[in-house]
């Protein structure tokens, strides 16, 4: 047996094993968001089938959902009949896909990366063609797609240098696993020479761009905005800490009490990446002393309210609208980032934490156009608030270079369906 296959069997053993610890885990999330206890045998591929369809499209979470809802737009409108079938890991993810896209596509959770339910998942769906969206790279899944001649591109692919670190300690299972990708679709030069020393083949990888950049605003999005900004209080201060996590929270509601001191009628709307820590985050603000109203409640927001927390789901792109400033979260602490496009789009200035390597050459970009300030901490982020908030000229220049960065960069979508357009006709 090759060093290969028995890395692989030893990565399948281990899943195996770890697969009750998974789905009990499944159990204990849904105690705080109970759709995670949802259709859980669709992770195993067990009890209803998951729908033919010539095109899968894997997607984690509400990220990827929204950069795969570009991309599934522009596959439906020049083929209406095309059957779609998006998987994503989690609840949040399955929701925005039904959001964005309704009954146009169908959903399942992501089957785990074990060949006997892969076998039973991919004699469901049999799909001609596999996009998987970003960064997930599943071994088996691989496998058992190019056993059934099943072409898998991995689109709008990042490759982080602490992940590639990571890939690195398994060089041959990487080395192996790379190949089996038709394409890999990199977002900049960056993550394709990552890609490639791991062991990718150089002929196999293009330089597409971000399809993020090609995002679209709605045409009702100004009027939603205008709306829920007189909801606040015509006038008013206000800044956006958009997907914040674990560990962020209280440092951003520091931060804003030291920006009411300066401007005591600032609003603060808060953004909890997860829905599931909601309550938590309410909690955490009234043990802060600090003024509440909840969006889900429809709460009145007052002119002494302090903190409007955002705990609905698919109204982020309308606060980012509405807003004077964004932070943008998973920052501040070392979970990586988040997109700071969709605040840019909006002629939204923007400043995020110090770790931003999920979206390392779109953060350094808008950095280096003056279109995003990076903070090292609360304080700094106090201070560039009070900043922002007070000079609308800065506010309205750093806003402009943001929708001029997104302007200058859109065409990727374009790039990605001429590949997938290349692979299909293989």
């Amino acid at each position: 047996m090759t060093d290969v296959n028995m890395t692989l069997g030893l990565y399948t053993f281990i899943l195996r094993l770890l697969l009750p610890v998974a789905l009990l885990r499944l159990i204990w999330r849904s105690l705080k968001s109970p759709d995670y206890r949802q259709r859980i045998g669709e992770r195993l591929a067990w009890g209803r089938p998951a729908p033919s369809a010539d095109l899968w499209i894997h997607a984690v979470s509400v990220g990827e959902v929204q950069a795969a809802e570009l991309l599934i737009r522009q596959l439906l409108a020049r083929e209406p009949s095309r059957r779609i079938l998006v998987t994503t890991t989690t609840p949040t993810g399955a929701a925005r896909l039904r959001e964005l896209c309704g009954e146009s596509v169908a959903h399942r959770y992501t089957p785990y990366d074990l060949p006997g339910i892969l076998h039973r998942f991919l004699d469901q769906v049999r799909p001609a063609l596999v996009i998987v969206m970003e960064t997930e790279i599943w071994p088996n899944t691989l496998a058992a797609c190019e056993r059934r001649g099943m072409p898998v591109i991995l689109a709008n692919a990042r490759l982080s240098a602490r992940s590639a670190r990571g890939y690195a300690r398994l060089t041959s299972l990487t080395r192996t696993t790379l190949a089996r990708f038709a394409c890999i679709a990199a977002q900049s030069e960056a993550d394709a020479r990552r890609f490639i020393a791991l062991g990718a083949d150089p002929e196999r990888v293009r330089v597409t761009g971000s399809i993020k950049f090609d995002l679209r605003q709605p045409a009702s999005l100004l009027d939603q905005a205008e709306s829920m900004r007189r909801a606040w209080g015509v006038g008013r201060p206000v800044w956006i800490a958009a997907s914040t996590h674990e560990g962020e929270d209280g440092p951003l509601l520091m931060a804003h009490r030291q920006v009411r001191v300066r401007i005591p009628n600032a609003l603060l709307v808060l953004v909890p990446r997860h829905p599931e820590r909601f309550e938590r985050v309410a909690a955490l603000v009234m043990r802060q002393g600090l003024t509440l109203v909840r969006r889900s409640r429809q709460d009145v927001c007052r002119d002494d309210t302090a903190v409007l927390l955002g705990d609905t789901m698919g109204d982020l792109p309308v606060f980012l609208a509405a807003g004077d400033a964004a932070f943008i979260g998973g920052s501040l602490v070392p979970t990586g980032g988040h997109n700071l496009l969709e605040a840019a789009a909006a002629g939204v200035p923007v400043a995020i934490g110090p770790h931003t390597f999920n979206f390392a050459t779109i953060t350094e970009l808008m950095v280096e156009e003056g279109a995003a300030v990076r903070v090292v901490d609360a304080d700094e982020l106090a201070a560039l608030m009070t900043d922002w908030l007070g000079n609308t000229p800065l506010r309205a220049r750093i806003g402009e270079q943001g929708r001029g960065v997104v302007e200058r960069n859109r065409g990727a979508l374009e790039r990605l369906i001429a590949l997938i357009d290349e692979c299909r006709s293989v």
